[in-house]
């Protein structure tokens, strides 16, 4: 099984947004690297089963650029599990309440994300930079252990 682990763009400061965290969005300049980075992702041809996101509006907005850019919009969910607190065992949850296929992209947030794949991985530090993806095989759903197969920087992405 592969999962893609997304970082979601570049959001507004917390400390300048008035609005509730939740609903804090992707700034200009995030929704147009996010572009870009779609644009690289539709040349690796990801084949994705399902996009899931985070309910949070800076990780939907990132999932729906990459869902339209890989036309696989009618393949993106959102699950609330994606929040803060995301964890390998709600992603293994996820992943076994409703199987979407061999290949998922996860759309969220740190430090989260980068916790979940060091839990899989055995241990080790990672860290995926806003935009930044990070590549893991799991031998199937119920896997508590993965192989890193690779991270790239959200400035790899971008032209």
């Amino acid at each position: 099984m592969k999962i893609y682990f997304l970082r979601h763009g570049i959001a507004a400061e917390r400390g300048e947004w008035q609005g509730e965290e939740a609903e804090r969005p992707l700034t200009d300049e995030g929704i147009q690297k996010t572009n870009s980075i779609a644009d690289t992702l539709a040349q690796l041809e990801l084949g994705l089963d399902a996009i899931i996101s985070s309910p949070l509006v800076r990780a939907k907005q990132t999932a729906e650029i990459v869902a339209k850019k890989l036309n696989r919009e009618s393949k993106m969910v959102e699950d609330k599990r994606l929040a803060p607190g995301f964890d390998a065992d709600k992603l293994r949850d996820i992943l076994l309440d409703h199987p979407y296929g061999n290949t998922v992209m996860i759309v969220g947030h740190e430090p989260d994300l980068s916790e979940t794949i060091s839990e899989l991985i055995g241990g080790g530090r990672i860290v995926i930079k806003k935009g930044g993806l990070a590549l893991v095989d799991l031998p199937n759903a119920h896997s508590k252990r993965g192989e890193l197969l690779w991270l790239m920087s959200p400035k790899m992405m971008t032209k």
